[in-house]
């Protein structure tokens, strides 16, 4: 897994978020996205979905969520499923199936590693935010929306619990990445 953190931070810093990225983004968030670093999973289109985020917004206040949810039908496909109570049924899988407990706690690791030597690359301070990662990882699924960004930004292996979410979009056919219904243009 660290090989693999280690790749897709040299991706993320060697390509950096353009002007127009940012600006895309900001319609998306319909805000500013502050901190944006790069775009960390695009639409078959381009499109961003993802983005990576500095540690330390402003180089002062500690921001967690390294990888956050931008496009407004994944958002919207994430909600959906928060709303229907697929968050609690996930929560309880953790307590019940030892493997996908075992490969959240490891997801959990993942992210905390990216955001580290993220912030050591960039000169960011994340002891506030040391061992904090997103989404209620390690132990319970408190937003799908993050657990969601994280898989589409890392690929589909690293976090169990965005990659059911993944499926279940995908299933619904509220989204899926591979297939093209962005909205903001």
């Amino acid at each position: 897994m660290r090989t693999r953190v280690r790749g897709r931070l040299r991706e993320v810093l060697e390509a950096p978020a353009t002007k127009d990225e940012i600006d895309l983004v900001e319609r998306q968030l319909t805000r500013y996205p502050r901190g944006m670093i790069a775009v960390g999973a695009r639409c078959v289109c381009g499109r961003p979905l993802a983005v990576v985020t500095r540690p330390l917004l402003n180089a002062s206040i500690p921001f967690p969520t390294t990888f956050y949810l931008t496009s407004p039908e994944a958002v919207k496909a994430a909600s959906s499923l928060e709303a229907d109570g697929t968050m609690k049924r996930l929560s309880e899988s953790l307590a019940h199936d030892d493997a996908i407990a075992r490969a959240y706690e490891q997801a959990h690791l993942a992210y905390l590693d990216f955001r580290s030597q993220l912030a050591a690359l960039l000169g960011d301070d994340d002891s506030h935010i040391r061992g904090i990662s997103a989404g209620g990882m390690p132990t319970r699924v408190k937003c799908l929306h993050a657990a969601l960004a994280h898989s589409l930004c890392m690929g589909e292996g690293v976090n169990p619990i965005g990659d059911i979410a993944l499926r279940m979009v995908r299933e619904d056919r509220h989204f899926d990445p591979n297939v093209c219904r962005c909205s903001i243009l």
